[in-house]
């Protein structure tokens, strides 16, 4: 059953409809300028999380700091609805890239910046707690909600693994997130049901054998030539061993070996990522990329050792939590404000907790109206339309007031 707006006064002026206030709007983009010049890397975000919990705390609320100090998970409303929890997540750490734009609220810190938008998803998700904490106060909360704010969600398996230990999801019914989208313009979400991200691994190959001169190659294990042929005929035998429209991709971002042209070394290595569209295909790459690994190297005489790094598993928008997001957002901004997306080959931890309640993610626009220049997520000149904040509130505001 799709979820209906009877929860909702429509009679009821800014916030009890869910609106965002201009003085809260005009608080929460200072609030992300701050973070944004004051980026932390994963598990470092210090500063991140006693800004977000001294705000929460001003509001009358009781956030609860993980025990690793970074992190925040707040609840607001109580249980006397006898409804599970609608969790709101975001989060809450910068990328190590240098912020190259020439803006007034650039990154302070060398070699930092919030290149992929989790400080606009940490002012939406603390701009609806603040919402949703005075309907409580009046009454007007149908339902509890908590917010999670989730540290290193950059770094692999990701921070969500953090916060499930700490039990975030207990008495949790649906949880919902949102995530800045450049190509979507400012004031839309883009949204599907099913696969919206994909499954990330990462993987670390190192060879050794017997170097030796370039002039007698057949007494070493040239381990450049084997380097070589793993680096091309591993994604490509991929792609012959695993159904295609599963979109198993393996890109390498490191190659090393060698130190002189006519040295044949005795090291090599070999760094790259593992992406994939289909859940099945993702359990059952490590092995084939094992067994083709041993295959090519084999031939060449070399000793290999694979260290590959789990990732995260596709996001998986459940259908009933990605309908109250379109909901959500119809009510507040109109139909003509969801469209559809596409599933990227990104890596998204958000993924985790679908592994346990269900749930959706949301693409949020965040390009400028109008503006023809595409600023990629990962980049040092990602920036984001601050009118996107208010979009971002009242659509987490709105589906916690939907039933």
């Amino acid at each position: 059953m799709s979820p209906t707006l009877s929860g909702v006064d429509h009679s009821l002026p800014a916030p009890a409809s869910g609106a965002l206030p201009e003085e809260l709007f005009a608080e929460l983009v200072a609030f992300r300028r701050d973070l944004h010049m004051h980026p932390e890397l994963s598990r470092e975000e210090f500063r991140t999380t006693e800004a977000i919990r001294r705000r929460l705390a001003q509001a009358g609320l009781e956030p609860r700091v993980l025990p690793s100090g970074t992190g925040v998970i707040c609840d607001v409303g109580g249980d006397e609805s006898g409804r599970g929890r609608l969790a709101l997540r975001a989060d809450i750490d910068a990328l190590p890239i240098p912020d190259v734009k020439k803006v007034p609220y650039r990154s302070t810190v060398k070699g930092r910046a919030h290149a992929c938008g989790h400080d606009v998803h940490t002012t939406v998700a603390l701009g609806a707690g603040l919402v949703l904490a005075e309907l409580d106060q009046a009454g007007k909360l149908p339902r509890p909600v908590r917010l999670v704010f989730q540290p290193a969600e950059e770094s692999m398996p990701g921070g969500a693994l953090d916060m499930l230990k700490a039990d975030v999801l207990d008495g949790v019914e649906r949880i919902l997130a949102v995530h800045c989208d450049p190509k979507v313009e400012v004031g839309r979400i883009g949204l599907r049901t099913g696969a919206i991200t994909s499954a990330c691994d990462r993987l670390e190959l190192r060879l050794d054998g017997a170097g030796g001169h370039t002039a007698r190659p057949h007494l070493t294990t040239d381990l450049v030539t084997a380097l070589a042929k793993i680096a091309t005929e591993l994604p490509a035998a991929l792609a012959r061993r695993i159904d295609p429209r599963a979109g198993v991709s393996v890109v390498w971002g490191r190659i090393e070996a060698g130190h002189a042209c006519n040295v044949i070394p005795q090291h090599a290595e070999l760094e790259g990522t593992v992406r994939c569209l289909d859940l099945d295909a993702w359990h059952e790459a490590p092995d084939l990329i094992h067994e083709v690994i041993d295959q090519i190297a084999a031939i060449y005489r070399a000793k290999w050792e694979l260290t590959y790094h789990r990732g995260v598993p596709p996001v998986v928008n459940e259908a009933t939590s990605a309908d109250l997001l379109r909901e959500a957002m119809t009510f507040r901004h109109g139909a003509h404000a969801v469209e559809d997306t596409e599933q990227s080959l990104g890596g998204e931890d958000f993924s985790w907790y679908l592994e346990h309640v269900p749930g959706a993610l949301a693409r949020l626009g965040v390009r400028p109206v109008g503006d023809p220049t595409i600023r990629d997520l990962h980049r040092g000149d990602f920036d984001a339309d601050e009118e996107a904040i208010r979009v971002g509130v009242e659509l987490f505001t709105a589906a916690a007031l939907l039933e």
